[in-house]
Formats: C-alpha cells, structure tokens, sequence
C-alpha cells in the first residue's frame, strides 16, 4: 500500500512545488510508482510536468465536488511510472461549494484512499495558505514534508504549521507524522544559509532530511520547459540533490 505524503508551508516561495516534481521524477526514476496530487489551484506542479492544464476535463476538482471517481482524472507524464492528478483554477471556489459539506476535512482522504494500492508514493503539493484544501491534504496524508527556505524568515510561519499539524493529529488525524524537514534554496556560501541550516538542524534533529536543495540555475530553466530537472538536464546540481533527497526517503520508509 503506497504511502499519502503531503509538502506544505503556509509561506509562499519555499520550493513547495518544485520539490514535489522532482522528487516524484526522481522517485518514478528509482522505479517506484508515483502520484502527484496538484491541491494547488495555480497548478503549477502540473503545468511543470507536461500537462496542457488547458485540455484536461477532469481535474481533482470534479472529484472533490464529487463529480468524477480520481481514477478518472488522473493523466500519465511523459516519464514513466509518473501520474498527475492535475488542479484548475476552479480549485480555488471549492474551498466556498464544501464548506457546508458533512466531512469536509476529508473529502481529498475519500478521493485518494482507493488510490494507495495503485502507487508506491503519493505526493500531493499544497497551496501556500492554511485553507480547507490544504487542511483535506493533511487530513488524507500519512505524513508532511515541510519544505524551508534557507532565508532570513525561514522559520517564521514554522510554528504556525506545527500547530495547525497538531490540531489536525488532535481531531481529524491521529496518524499524520512530519517526514521531514527540508532546506531548500541553500548556497553554501551565504553564512546565513549555514546559520539556518545550523538552526533548523538544533531545533528539530532527526526530523531534519540530511539532503538539501541547493540554488541551481537548471532547477528554474527546467521548469519553463515543462520538465522535471532530471528530464532537463540530469547532471545538473538540482537533479542529483532531488535523486539523493528520493533515495533518502526510500531508505527511511523500507
């Protein structure tokens, strides 16, 4: 049975989106099936994986409201053993049509749970806000990746998340565990990117991923070009610390 692991953190810019591709391409080129969940309206995780948000129907959307099963919705990449559950835009008035819905922290649970034997890893990649969507990402994960910008106000919003982690454990989701933290955007010669990683290494320990993402070029030029950094340019810096960040999660879910 595969594994629901949601990447979230309230604060915009993190890496959020570009970790979820290229951690599912790096996981799909370790030869594991994996699932990417867009609970993004600005479907960037899906545009950055080939997909013509323009010509898809059916989007995670539609199974939300209950109008299509997510088997339904799902389309294949270009890379093998890699699927998208892609968003739209309309994902955003979702959050008003299930506000009066019973159950409404878990309707994306409901969507996904006939998924997990289909798939190795299911990645699904949050909005930047602590909306109801994102709540029904958590509500349906087994576990959080929490991206953190190896900035100034990293660890500002931190709490806010944990928190939020700790509310949904308290009443929707007793079994949800943090996967990890992970230092993303990190140029190892700013002292303020040591400082950071210094910091978020003390405060949370083991929790820590030992990869970090570091500041690369091919990352971003990949992402105009639809492709995940591996299909881009698979020597690139970006890629091989994504490979490394997969092999990573592999070994502490084996």
């Amino acid at each position: 049975m595969g594994k629901i692991i949601a990447l979230a953190n309230q604060k915009g810019g993190v890496g959020k989106t570009t970790t979820t591709i290229n951690l599912a391409a790096s996981l799909a080129a370790l030869e594991k099936t994996v699932l990417v969940v867009d609970a993004d309206p600005q479907a960037n995780a899906s545009s950055g994986l080939g997909v013509d948000i323009r010509k898809v129907n059916k989007t995670i959307y539609e199974c939300l409201i209950g109008e299509t099963p997510a088997k339904e919705a799902i389309v294949k990449t270009e890379i093998e053993r890699l699927d998208v559950l892609p968003s739209h835009i309309n994902l955003v008035g979702a959050e008003l049509e299930i506000l009066n819905v019973e159950n409404r922290e878990k309707l994306l649970s409901a969507v996904l749970q006939p998924l997990k034997d289909d798939y190795d890893f299911i990645l699904v990649d949050c909005s930047p806000s602590l909306g109801l969507i994102t709540v029904n990402a958590l509500t349906a994960a087994d576990s959080i990746i929490i991206p953190v910008q190896c900035e100034y106000f990293a660890l500002e919003g931190i709490s806010k998340l944990l928190n939020t982690i700790r509310i949904i454990k308290s009443k929707l989701n007793p079994n949800l565990e943090i996967e990890g933290f992970l230092l993303t955007m990190y140029d190892a010669r700013l002292r303020l990117a040591n400082q950071i990683y210094e910091e978020v290494k003390n405060h949370f320990q083991e929790l820590v991923f030992t990869t970090v993402i570091q500041r690369n070029v091919k990352l971003s030029e990949s992402q105009s070009f639809a492709q995940p950094v591996l299909v881009y340019d698979a020597t690139s810096r970006g890629s091989i610390n994504h490979m490394q960040l997969a092999k990573e999660l592999i070994e502490k879910n084996s």
